[in-house]
C-alpha cells in the first residue's frame, strides 16, 4: 500500500481553531473479570480486547477498551474510534468528534517505518475529505486548499493510490488551486498502475477529451470490469457517454484492446 521511504510528518491543521471537546461517554463499564483485562492494562492489551470485541459485535466493549488505550497513547486504538465515530459503528455518528481524533493522529506525526504509518496516512485522508465538503453545523468549514495539501501529503510520501485519485481530481476540477490537467494525469497514471479502477476510469476519460479515442475508451471499458460496485453508477455513465460518441469502429477496437489491458498496461 505504502511506497518510498518513510519521512517523519507532522500536519499543522492551518487556519482552524478546533473548538471541539471530548465525546461523553457516559458511565464506564467494568471489564469481565475473566477476561484478566481491566482500565488499568497495557494500551496494546486494552487494543487487542477492542478489537475482539468489536469483532464478536460487543461493540459497546470495545468502545470502552478503545478509549482507555487511547487515553494511554494508543494510535490504533484512535484510529479505530475515530472511525466509529465516522461511521456511526457503535456510538452515535459524530464527524466533529472523528475530525477531532484524526487530527489529533496526524498531529502526533509518524517516525519511518513506523508500525502506526498506516493510521497516520489514514487519519491525512479523512482529514482531507472533511476539509473538502466542511462538517455542518460545526466550526469545520470547507477548505479545498487544506484537504489538496492533505491529498498532495498521502500521495506523494506514501504513494497511496486513492490520495493520488482524489488530488487528481480535485486538479482537474480546480478545486482549491489551479486546473492542471497535466499534473491530474500523472498521478491518476500512479493510482491507476496500483489497481485504482476510478483512476483508470478518469485517465481513459482524460486522455479521451484529448482526442485518443481508441485508447480512451479501452481504459474506461477496463476500469468498468474491474471496479467495486459502489464506483459502477458513474462510471458506467462516464463510459456510456463517451461510447454514444465514438463511431462503431472505434468501439470495437476499444473493447477488444480493453479485453487485454491491464492496470500495470502501457504509460501516457
Amino acid at each position: 500500500m505504502l511506497a518510498g521511504e518513510l519521512k517523519s510528518l507532522k500536519v499543522a491543521m492551518l487556519g482552524v481553531s478546533l473548538v471541539v471537546s471530548g465525546a461523553t461517554a457516559g458511565p464506564a463499564r467494568a471489564f469481565d473479570p475473566g477476561t484478566g483485562v481491566s482500565k488499568e492494562s497495557g494500551p496494546f492489551a486494552l487494543f487487542k480486547f477492542g478489537f475482539s470485541a468489536y469483532k464478536s459485535g460487543r461493540k459497546d466493549e470495545a468502545v470502552e477498551a478503545y478509549r482507555y488505550a487511547a487515553e494511554k497513547g494508543h494510535t490504533g486504538s484512535r484510529w479505530a474510534l475515530a472511525n466509529m465515530y465516522a461511521y456511526g459503528d457503535g456510538v452515535a455518528e459524530n464527524d466533529l468528534e472523528a475530525f477531532k481524533i484524526y487530527s489529533e493522529i496526524a498531529q502526533q506525526g509518524v517516525e519511518p517505518g513506523s508500525e502506526d504509518t498506516g493510521y497516520f496516512v489514514n487519519a491525512l485522508i479523512s482529514l482531507a475529505g472533511y476539509y473538502r465538503r466542511g462538517i455542518p453545523d460545526s466550526p469545520i468549514k470547507s477548505d479545498m486548499s487544506q484537504a489538496r495539501q492533505l491529498y498532495f501529503q498521502a500521495a506523494s510520501t506514501f504513494g497511496v493510490s486513492e490520495a493520488q485519485f482524489q488530488l487528481a481530481r480535485m486538479l482537474l476540477s480546480g478545486e482549491g488551486g489551479n486546473v492542471n490537467v497535466q499534473q491530474a494525469k500523472k498521478w491518476l497514471n500512479r493510482a491507476r498502475k496500483s489497481g485504482h479502477a476510478g483512476a483508470m476510469g478518469v485517465f481513459g476519460n482524460v486522455i479521451f477529451q484529448e482526442g485518443q479515442t481508441i485508447r480512451g475508451l479501452a481504459y474506461m471499458t477496463a476500469a468498468l470490469d474491474q471496479c467495486s460496485p459502489k464506483d459502477r453508477p458513474w462510471l458506467q455513465s462516464m463510459q456510456e457517454q463517451a461510447f454514444s460518441l465514438a463511431t462503431e469502429g472505434d468501439r470495437r477496437q476499444a473493447i477488444t484492446l480493453s479485453q487485454n489491458m491491464h492496470t500495470q498496461g502501457d504509460d501516457d
